[in-house]
């Protein structure tokens, strides 16, 4: 008798955890993911710069 108890407890514990587990992963995947802009590094500000004199030397 008391192995069936037992089970009976195991399975309610399995059933918990699995659906405690189905519903973090669906909530994880309705989360709405935000990503930073990237941020221009010096030398990319210097080519920056330097296409906008010569673009000024142009007009």
């Amino acid at each position: 008798m008391t192995y069936i108890i037992v089970i009976i407890i195991s399975i309610i514990i399995v059933f918990t955890v699995l659906i405690l587990s189905v519903m973090t992963t669906s909530k994880a995947y309705t989360y709405k993911h935000t990503i930073d802009p990237i941020q221009e590094t010096a030398e990319e500000k210097k080519k920056a710069v330097s296409a906008d004199e010569k673009q000024g030397r142009e007009n």
